[in-house]
């Protein structure tokens, strides 16, 4: 009122000076015109004086009003009404701009009266009415305040009917509407009253235009609060999903983002950009633009805020439900910000690498049910979508990110662990981070022409800088490009120059397999072949020998490249080759294979005079020229000929000259021409050549497979028949020679180191080419006739006991149990292995060369040994009997031991999966031949040992026989070891129980031994489990069961891991059933062997599914208790239950069940990890996905605490026994873990600040209440007697250094537990439920050794009780040990289960205290010497 009067005031003088001058006709109305007139003869241009305005009289009245609002109702009516009315109200402005007070009286009755013809749509809603409306916006400060509101009210109803752009003009007065309301003092509550206004728009339907509108002038808004801003973003980006157009959603973004730096939750403004475009929205390439186009804002708004960048980091690291296909081009955009190059990359693949260890780690985890397994593995797929997505959308108008994508594959490119790869399973549909970033790579190579020499180049450089285990995935895309896109990669041929000119300098491995993924360019493009085979001469003239180790295999590579085409396969003994030269797309313009071979000739003639391995590499190679091209034959035995008669003494008595083949190298011998390995490749390429003729000797026959004809040519004799004529003859030389004579007469000068070392490795020697010679017999007693047969036989079994005298030699044991040593050597093929693995050492040392059909014919023959021997030694009488075990037995075991030894080293070649090469299969055969033999082997092993128990033959013979079982189950496990990782292979444990002659014999064994009634292989649909479980019944528990009646404990523990490799193949129901057979072994069988016991418990628990892991677990450390005895009982000798738990087992029993107990630990671990995620997002209130790994947080939570309750259980047997300092040292530290796992899962029971407390869960009131019962009450008396025990012994520095090593643990634990005790007291005064009514009292520990004296133990007051705390002391000391952590009220919100021991305590014990904390003083328990002080 008093600005009204103060208003109008200064009108009346006015008023009255205009009636005292004359003419009259001054003071008559004036129409609209004459006022739009007058503003413009006053309007006066820029650079003109401005001159005051002199109002006529009728504007200065207020009786005017009327009249003047009236011309505004007049003009609206008029034609061209909005500028008319526009014109008319800026003339207003125009001539009353210089009195406020007549602007002051006009303005509300002016505004007032426009808005209802602007909100009645009968003003046009155009340019004119825009630019009326900002004339309003300006002069509102001259309103008066108390028509703000009214003002607000129109706006705010019209709402509603806004249809377009053109209508929520209007909305521009709102903002300096509420600012005015902000600064007033006459409004009372101005911040409440802009809040409720905010309310309103809030309730309101918005249309898209008012959405819009809304979001761009909020900003001008200031003081509201932070719960009305969270709802207004959240009606935005709901509105957003279906109201916007997609043309508004760029600028959409960007006032959002201004938003965001004005006040606005950035956190909030971000998840919603990327909830809303991660979503499915539809759009098509349109959308994709429009998505780049906001990148671009998004990348605007991070230069200009790096808060903002810090806010997408953020949001990615605590929840990785927010990662889609936006969030990775978002973050990828920003990447592109210096300060955020590496940070970005580097939380993206963070994120992509912990969901592939989530995964991982819950496909092993046996107590996550199936659900979570699968949400997790949903989990990571959806990453893996999200980024190949942001990729192939990356040409939508966000080439700006294209450097990131480089930067981002290659990074996943070096995470790459060498040897990890198969961690994921291509089963699980996941593509692992090698593959995923080829794609990445691949996709942008294909895309982006720019990014190709951006890609060639950073292959080029981490080809050259990194370390070979990482630099691998890198050669391997680049291989990948140079086969999909060859003619796109030579536009960069410089660079794959420059990386051939660092061949020299690099790893070997790295070196060789970078020539062979360049292979599919070099076979087109002549100038780089040329400059290819330049940089390979310079590196056979280096001096390292792994260069020309590489350079060898990389020549050889190079000739199969340009030999095969698209078409080709590999010869007629294999379908096609793993090798990347092997299966090249591309056409060869130049020359052919033959061409270059006798091009390169010269260059390979230089190998034949290098170290043993490049020599091996060599002959390797050739073999592999003859398989994809017989027409190699000849031209490679011209090549190998002179380098073979250097060796080979065609009229010698002796015509191999493996004296030759060895020589002195510093200070030592070492092999200089792997003879055997040049045998080897000659026979092979033998039996390879379709068409080798020669004269025939009378005695020659077939040579492995090879016959000797008539050549049709006189007089011209092939290399290929000078090679089968020497084999023949060195088979004969081998059948009738002694072994002194093979070995050389050096032998007689007498022993030396020297002399030694050559004789063995003259026997390596000769070893191999005996091998040869069994594989050429083998090879002709398979075709040969019956009359021939008994000969070939007797040939053979004469070269196996050469063979045997031949080992004696050499010194390197066998692969057995140490019971008899024997001669283990490396594979044949390691020159190729170890080419491929990296390992360029040359080795004096091979192992057998003999192919898996020879050796499967000596499994045979030493059987039918073995059976004819065990049928004699039956029939005969006692006498006979000792008689026959001298002279029969012996060589056959021998025999048998030789061929079992040969079977073992040869399945360590077939052992590694990953370096599964094509070429061992058809040079060497299929192992799964091997399978059936073996079996039938241990079979008669057994049955033969168990006539020799029931009469009482020699121990020697057992013991031979127990030698023969224990190799035979090695190569048994070895072979079920290779089928069960190898696809290859998956048919040989149905060989195995299919196998004839076994079945019977197997069944009846079993109907006699069988000590439970589980019921395997019963009820199974799935065929090859119905196979495993059949092996396991029929073979494994038939023969456990004799082997610990006889006591052989070493195979009994090969069968215990044979079981445990096959059940853990088994399905988790059909797993509890081999874990039932193995826990009535453990309680049937009285074991005393300490690795046998520990076999079969580990096997019983391993297989047994949660909960009935930590089951089993609980009865054997009750059981342990008894024998181990504790202070309340005496130790038993035995177990009454176990019979496998007694006082020579206990010890590796005990060390199992902890081992358990460790590994639950950690996977806790882990799941507290994913808890406390779950966690904050349920606080912050973010519903859950609906396939995700939050949408299974509370079952995963009572799992946690029902595992964890059911480990206190098993921990509480421990510390009541009496354990040796190992073990309990290794308990203290297993219950400090527990401890600590303990108070994660207590610390986030308690809410955080703001946030609504809920009360705990039953499940983890019982939990705590057992732990406290069962564990921390005892684990203290466990420390106290522990300590007790160690000052009451002998004094010796040992004893001092355990009593040191373990008063680290002590602390540790001490600290863990009232850590965990500090947030129960914690969580107590929230919730008002005591957690720790059942705590123990403990004593305060400064872990101060002290030596206490006589005086001052008589003067301690026996009966002296601890200090103790109430629970606020207690409280308040707790929230100081945190760190003055919040200690304000919260409120608590009652779970959906029921709690009655809740309501008992409040009604209860209001007044009551919690127990007493552990701070109070007594006497003290660490005591020390004074030796041990100083």
């Amino acid at each position: 009122m008093s600005r009204a009067t103060a208003t109008t005031a200064p009108s009346k003088p006015s008023s009255a000076t205009a009636n005292n001058h004359p003419p009259q006709p001054q003071s008559s109305p004036m129409t609209d015109v004459e006022l739009v007139q007058l503003a413009q003869l006053h309007h006066r241009p820029i650079s003109s004086q401005p001159t005051p305005v002199h109002l006529p009289p009728f504007l200065l009245s207020e009786s005017s009003h009327p009249t003047l609002l009236s011309y505004l109702d007049s003009r609206a009516a008029s034609v061209n009404s909005s500028s008319a009315v526009a014109e008319y109200i800026s003339a207003l402005f125009s001539l009353t701009s210089h009195h406020p007070s007549v602007l002051s009286a006009l303005l509300p009755s002016l505004l007032l009266s426009y808005l209802p013809l602007f909100t009645s749509r009968k003003i046009p809603h155009d340019h004119h009415s825009l630019s009326t409306l900002q004339l309003f916006a300006v002069h509102l400060d001259a309103i008066e305040i108390t028509k703000i509101p009214e003002t607000i009210n129109l706006i705010i109803m019209y709402l509603h009917d806004v249809k377009d752009f053109e209508d929520a003009h209007v909305l521009v007065l709102l903002p300096k509407c509420l600012e005015l309301v902000r600064i007033s003092n006459e409004i009372e509550k101005p911040i409440e009253y802009i809040n409720s206004v905010i309310d309103g728009l809030l309730n309101c339907e918005w249309s898209k235009v008012v959405l819009v509108k809304l979001v761009e002038i909020i900003r001008d808004v200031s003081c509201i609060d932070k719960g009305i801003k969270r709802d207004f973003l959240e009606k935005v980006f709901n509105g957003m999903q279906n109201n916007i157009e997609m043309q508004d959603l760029p600028g959409l973004v960007y006032q959002l983002l201004v938003l965001a730096s004005k006040g606005f939750n950035k956190r909030d403004v971000i998840e919603g950009i990327v909830s809303f475009f991660g979503g499915k929205i539809k759009g098509g390439s349109i959308m994709r633009q429009v998505e780049g186009t906001v990148l671009l804002h998004v990348n605007f708004a991070v230069k200009q805020d790096p808060s903002l960048g810090q806010e997408v980091l953020g949001l990615v690291r605590s929840d990785s439900r927010a990662l889609n296909h936006f969030t990775v081009a978002l973050l990828l955009s920003v990447a592109r910000i210096r300060r955020f190059s590496e940070s970005a990359i580097g939380v993206l693949r963070t994120a992509l690498f912990n969901a592939y260890k989530d995964y991982n780690f819950a496909k092993v985890c046996k107590w996550l049910s199936d659900e979570l397994k699968e949400e997790y593995l949903q989990n990571a797929r959806v990453i893996e979508k999200a980024v190949l997505k942001a990729v192939n959308e990356s040409h939508y108008g966000r080439e700006h990110i294209v450097p990131s994508i480089v930067q981002f594959g290659f990074g996943l490119l070096e995470g790459v662990e060498e040897g990890n790869q198969k961690k994921l399973s291509k089963s699980d549909g996941l593509m692992g981070s090698e593959e995923l970033a080829t794609q990445v790579l691949k996709s942008l190579f294909e895309v982006h022409d720019m990014a190709r020499n951006e890609i060639i180049e950073q292959c080029k450089f981490r080809i050259l800088s990194l370390k070979p285990e990482r630099g691998h995935p890198v050669i391997r895309l680049l291989g990948y490009l140079a086969l999909i896109h060859p003619h796109p990669v030579l536009d960069h041929v410089s660079h794959l120059k420059e990386m051939l000119d660092y061949f020299t300098f690099m790893h070997g491995k790295i070196s060789s397999h970078l020539v062979t993924v360049l292979l599919p360019l070099i076979k087109i493009n002549r100038i780089l072949q040329d400059y290819t085979i330049l940089v390979l001469r310079k590196a056979m003239f280096r001096r390292e020998s792994s260069v020309r180790l590489a350079a060898t295999g990389a020549i050889i590579d190079l000739i199969l490249a340009c030999k095969q085409s698209k078409g080709d396969r590999l010869f007629s003994f294999q379908e096609s080759s793993s090798q990347a030269s092997c299966s090249q797309p591309a056409e060869i313009h130049h020359a052919t294979g033959a061409g270059l071979f006798e091009e390169l000739s010269g260059l390979l003639q230089r190998c034949l005079y290098q170290q043993a391995s490049v020599r091996e590499v060599l002959y390797h190679g050739l073999v592999k020229l003859v398989l994809v091209d017989h027409l190699f034959v000849e031209a490679v035995f011209d090549f190998l000929l002179p380098h073979f008669l250097r060796f080979y003494r065609e009229d010698a008595d002796v015509p191999l000259a493996i004296d030759l083949c060895t020589k002195l190298d510093s200070g030592g011998v070492c092999i200089e021409e792997p003879l055997d390995c040049l045998m080897f490749c000659i026979s092979l390429i033998l039996f390879l050549q379709p068409h080798c003729r020669s004269d025939t000797l009378p005695d020659s026959g077939a040579c492995f497979g090879f016959s000797i004809t008539q050549e049709n040519e006189a007089g011209k004799v092939l290399s290929g028949e000078s090679f089968s004529n020497a084999l023949v003859k060195i088979r004969k030389f081998l059948r009738n020679e002694n072994l002194e004579g093979l070995l050389c007469k050096s032998q007689n000068s007498g022993s030396t180191p020297i002399e030694d070392e050559k004789l063995r490795c003259r026997a390596i020697l000769l070893l191999g080419i005996v091998e040869v010679m069994l594989n050429i017999i083998v090879t002709e007693l398979e075709k040969a006739t019956e009359v021939n047969k008994m000969e070939l036989e007797s040939e053979l079994s004469i070269l196996v006991g050469f063979y045997e005298s031949l080992e004696k030699h050499t010194s390197i044991s066998r692969p057995s149990n140490g019971i008899r040593r024997g001669t283990v050597r490396p594979t044949a093929s390691d020159a190729a292995d170890r080419l491929a693995s990296g390992s360029t050492k040359p080795s004096s040392e091979r192992t057998p060369l003999l192919a898996i059909p020879s050796i499967c014919q000596l499994l045979k023959m030493a059987l039918e040994s073995l059976t004819r021997d065990s049928s004699r030694t039956g029939a005969a009488s006692q006498n006979q009997m000792q008689l026959s075990t001298g002279e029969a037995s012996a060589p056959n075991s021998e025999l048998l031991s030789s061929v079992l030894n040969i079977c073992f080293r040869q399945l360590k070649l077939f052992s590694f999966p990953d370096k599964d090469d094509p070429w061992k299969t058809l040079i060497y055969g299929d192992i799964k031949l091997l399978g059936s033999p073996l079996l039938k082997i241990i079979w008669c092993l057994k049955s033969d040992t168990d006539k020799k128990k029931k009469e009482a033959e020699g121990r020697k013979d057992i013991e031979d026989r127990r030698e023969l079982i224990h190799l035979g189950l090695l190569c048994l496990k070895k072979l079920i070891e290779i089928s069960l990782y190898s696809l290859k292979y998956v048919g040989l444990i149905d060989d195995l129980v299919s196998s004839p002659g076994l079945e019977q014999e197997s069944i009846h064994s079993m109907e006699f031994h069988c000590i439970d009634g589980c019921k395997l292989a019963e009820g199974i649909d799935d065929q090859n489990t119905r196979i495993k479980e059949l092996f396991i019944k029929m073979n494994i528990k038939p023969l456990l069961t004799k082997f610990l009646a006889f006591s052989f404990f070493h195979e009994a523990q090969i069968l215990c891991d044979i079981t445990a490799m096959i059940g853990n193949k088994l399905p988790e129901e059909r797993r509890n059933l081999v874990a039932m057979w193995a826990i009535s072994v453990c309680k049937n069988s009285d074991v005393s062997n300490s690795k046998v016991a520990k076999s079969l418990v580990s096997l019983a628990v391993s297989l047994s599914s949660p909960p009935g892991d930590l089951l089993v677990a609980q009865e054997m450390a009750a059981e342990l208790s008894k024998v181990k005895g504790s202070d309340d009982s005496d130790p038993l000798e035995k177990s009454e239950t176990f019979s496998v738990i007694n006082k020579s087992t206990d010890d590796a029993i005990a060390s199992i069940v902890l081992q358990l107990a460790e590994s639950t630990i950690v996977d806790m671990d882990w799941i507290v990890a994913r808890l406390n995620t779950y966690h904050t997002a349920t606080r912050k209130g973010i519903p859950p996905r609906q396939m995700g790994i939050f949408a299974s947080g509370s079952v995963l939570e009572d799992t946690l605490y029902s595992r964890a309750e059911a480990l206190v259980k098993v921990l509480s047997f421990f510390v009541a026994m009496t354990l040796k300092d190992p073990q309990a040292e290794y308990l203290l530290r297993i219950a400090a873990k527990f401890y600590k796992n303990l108070a994660r899962i207590s610390k986030l029971c308690i809410a955080s600040k703001g946030c609504k407390q809920v009360l705990p869960s039953l499940n983890y009131q019982k939990l705590v209440e057992i732990t406290c019962r069962q564990l921390t009450a005892p684990i203290y008396n466990f420390v106290s007697q522990m300590q007790q025990s160690q000052q009451e012994s002998n004094k010796s520095r040992g004893l001092v250094n355990k009593i040191k090593r373990e008063n680290r643990c002590i602390p540790d634990l001490i600290f863990q537990i009232e850590d965990y005790e500090k947030y129960l007291i914690q969580l107590s005064k929230i919730t008002k439920i005591n957690l720790l009514r059942h705590a123990k009292r403990s004593t305060s520990r400064d872990f101060k050794i002290v030596e206490p004296s006589e005086d001052a133990l008589e003067d301690d007051n026996p009966n002296q009780e601890p200090e103790n705390y109430n629970i606020n002391d207690a409280e308040s000391e707790s929230s100081k040990e945190s760190g003055n952590e919040e200690t304000e009220e919260t409120e608590c919100v009652r779970a959906p289960e029921s709690n009655p021991l809740a309501a008992e305590d409040s009604e209860s014990e209001d007044d009551a205290t919690l127990p007493k904390t552990k701070r109070a003083k007594m006497g003290s328990i660490v005591h020390e010497s004074s030796d041990e002080e100083a």
